[in-house]
């Protein structure tokens, strides 16, 4: 029997920045290589069209940690204000 390894964890930081200049910046849970993939390449997108902001930038790298689910709230608050000063 093979023991079950755990993908390793690291803690990340998000910068987000909109063309209206609106900016966030939040910290990540741990997380593995692949859920940080899975966040710019699926989450991040839906979150930003459901907010219909175009152009939105994000810029990831190594941090402290802190709730997943506080990063998607802050993220969708963030790119909700873009909206809000776009318009």
């Amino acid at each position: 029997m093979t023991p079950e390894t755990q993908p390793v964890e690291y803690p990340y930081s998000v910068k987000i920045e909109t063309t209206t200049g609106q900016s966030a910046t939040v910290t990540i849970a741990f997380m593995t290589p692949k859920q940080v993939e899975n966040f710019l390449q699926f989450d991040f997108k839906r979150l930003a069209q459901e907010a219909s902001v175009k152009g939105a930038r994000i810029y990831v790298e190594r941090a402290m940690t802190a709730d997943y689910e506080k990063v998607l709230d802050e993220v969708t608050a963030c790119l909700r204000t873009a909206t809000v000063k776009a318009a």
